[in-house]
C-alpha cells in the first residue's frame, strides 16, 4: 500500500496518482479523487494566503489526516481486488468503491458516495486525531470554515457538470422524495454530525474509539446505501439522466479536475 502523506503537497501528490491511474484505466474511482483534489488545492491556497484560518499548522495537520482516511482506503481497496483479503476499507468506503463498478449510478452519486464517507465518517475522526481533547474546541472555527471549502464539493457541480447530463436541473426539480432522503446529506447537517462525532471521539480510549467509529461507519453505510438505491421512483428518475450523460470516464474525470 502507498505510503502515507506527510503534508498537504504529498495529498496532492497521492491524489494525483490515483487520478492518473484512474484515467488509465477509465475507472469512476477517479471522480471523486478529481473533485477532491480541486477542493484540496483551495485549503492549501488558503493556508498559504495566510488570511483564513487562525492556526494554519494546525489546519495543515488536520487536512492531511483527512485526507490519508481517503488515501488509506483507495488503495485497500486496490489492493482488496488484487486478491488480499485482508484489504478491507470501511463499509461506507466499500460502497462507495464497489458502485464505481456499476454502469447505472450518475456521476452525483458517485460523488455523493464519496463525501457520505469521508465527511460523515472520517472527518470527525481526523478532528479528533488533531489535537488533544482539550484543544479540541480551539479547532471549532477552524473546523467550520473547512467544511465552507468542502461544500464546493457539491456547491455548483449540477452547472459544472450539465454538458454531461443536460437533463439534470429538470429531473433535480422531479425527485422531490429523492432531494428529502438527502437532506440528511445537506452539508451543514453533515458538518454538525461530523464535529459531535470528533467530540464524542476526543473523551474516549483508543478501544472506545475503535467500537465508536465502527459504529458510525454502520451509520454511514445506511445513508449510502440510500445515495446509492433511493427508491424506484428515484431510481428511475437517475437512470434517465444516466442514459444522458455524455461523455468518456477520462473526459468526465478531467472535467471534475
Amino acid at each position: 500500500m502507498s505510503s502515507e502523506a506527510t503534508s498537504i503537497d504529498e495529498v496532492l501528490l497521492q491524489l494525483t496518482g490515483i487520478i492518473e491511474h484512474s484515467i488509465e484505466t477509465e475507472s469512476r474511482l477517479g471522480y471523486f479523487a478529481a473533485l477532491y483534489r480541486k477542493v484540496t488545492q483551495s485549503v492549501k491556497d488558503r493556508i498559504n494566503a495566510g488570511d483564513t484560518f487562525d492556526d494554519n499548522a494546525r489546519m495543515e495537520r488536520l487536512d492531511v489526516l483527512f485526507a490519508n482516511r481517503y488515501i488509506r482506503a483507495y488503495h485497500l481497496w486496490d489492493e482488496q481486488d488484487e486478491g488480499d483479503p485482508e484489504a478491507t476499507p470501511s463499509e461506507s468506503w466499500a460502497i462507495a468503491f464497489r458502485a464505481t463498478d456499476d454502469w447505472w449510478p450518475i456521476v452525483l452519486q458517485h460523488l455523493l458516495l464519496g463525501m457520505n464517507a469521508h465527511i460523515n465518517l472520517d472527518l470527525g475522526i481526523a478532528a479528533a486525531e488533531t489535537v488533544s481533547p482539550a484543544e479540541l474546541p480551539l479547532l471549532k472555527a477552524d473546523f467550520d470554515r473547512i467544511n465552507t471549502l468542502l461544500a464546493s464539493l457539491v456547491g455548483d457541480v449540477t452547472q459544472e457538470l450539465s454538458w454531461i447530463w443536460p437533463p439534470l436541473r429538470f429531473i433535480t426539480r422531479s425527485l422531490g422524495k429523492f432531494d428529502d432522503e438527502m437532506i440528511n446529506f445537506s452539508m451543514e447537517l453533515a458538518r454538525d454530525e461530523a464535529w459531535k462525532l470528533a467530540e464524542t471521539l476526543s473523551a474516549l480510549s483508543p478501544s472506545e474509539r475503535e467500537a465508536e467509529i465502527r459504529r458510525q461507519d454502520a451509520k454511514t453505510l445506511v445513508l449510502g446505501g440510500a445515495i446509492r438505491n433511493p427508491g424506484s421512483l428515484a431510481s428511475t428518475a437517475l437512470g434517465m439522466v444516466r442514459l444522458c450523460e455524455r461523455g468518456t470516464t477520462p473526459e468526465i474525470i478531467k472535467i471534475l479536475e
